[in-house]
């Protein structure tokens, strides 16, 4: 059964075919990474997902609901969370009111407006906070002030931020750039657990090592079109994807 339907995606920026005609169908619960080299259109596609940009063409379908033409917060109210190359988070606040700000959210959409008014539902998110901190292993830190975070807990702390949004399809734009092949390891740990096959995970990842210690299926990009796709032994193995992405070299 597919969550994310893509069809003939297209988008160009002058003579530059960011996208170029992309067909995609993921699987509901499944861990779905997309690869290439950069440049290859792979941030681009995830824009389109999450109403950053319109395409030109096509369509990108999200359990049973269109999300071309949606604004974003309304992608993010159907369940679509994304978590970016650089994480975002609140940096002079604490950990846990960077958590509690996207829980807050999700529940109205009217954050800003009268998240905070509702005195009843204040015990029951607040209590959704410290279960995604310690699903991260950051409760410990919760007071702590964000900025002081090691990249590696920066990025943790954007995934509980993202799990409090409880989403369905949770999108990954290189989640361990920059981390240490410690923290790297810790945080595939963390999303082999998340979701348990209830969220579809994509993942943009330049690591090897974590595409396939994660990946259930691998779509892998160039010039902004798909040109291989399967699972990752196949993958692997396949000498055009060795061509565009390492130049010949074996994976």
């Amino acid at each position: 059964m597919a969550a994310l339907e893509v069809s003939g995606l297209k988008k160009s920026f002058g003579g530059l075919k960011a996208l170029n005609d992309v067909n995609l169908s993921v699987q509901f619960g499944t861990v779905h990474a997309i690869i290439g080299p950069n440049g290859a259109g792979k941030s681009t596609l995830l824009n389109a997902f999450v109403g950053r940009l319109i395409p030109d063409e096509g369509s990108v379908v999200f359990d049973g609901i269109s999300l071309v033409g949606l604004q974003p917060h309304e992608i993010n109210q159907a369940g679509v969370v994304r978590v970016f190359q650089t994480p975002e988070i609140f940096g002079e606040l604490s950990l846990l009111d960077n958590v509690l700000i996207p829980a807050f959210s999700h529940r109205d959409g009217e954050f800003q407006l009268n998240g905070w008014s509702r005195a009843a539902e204040q015990a029951a998110v607040h209590e959704v906070a410290k279960h995604m901190l310690e699903d991260v292993g950051l409760y410990a830190k919760r007071n702590m002030i964000a900025n002081s975070l090691s990249r590696g807990d920066k990025r943790r702390l954007e995934l509980a931020m993202c799990l409090a949004q409880e989403p369905k399809l949770l999108l990954l734009d290189e989640p361990t750039a920059g981390m240490s092949r410690a923290d790297t390891n810790s945080t595939i740990d963390l999303l082999q657990r998340l979701g348990d096959g209830k969220v579809t995970k994509i993942i943009i990842e330049h690591d090897m090592h974590v595409v396939f210690s994660l990946a259930e299926k691998i779509s892998v990009m160039a010039q902004g079109a798909i040109i291989a796709e399967g699972a990752p032994d196949a993958i692997k193995n396949d000498p055009r994807v060795q061509e565009a992405y390492l130049g010949g070299a074996h994976l």
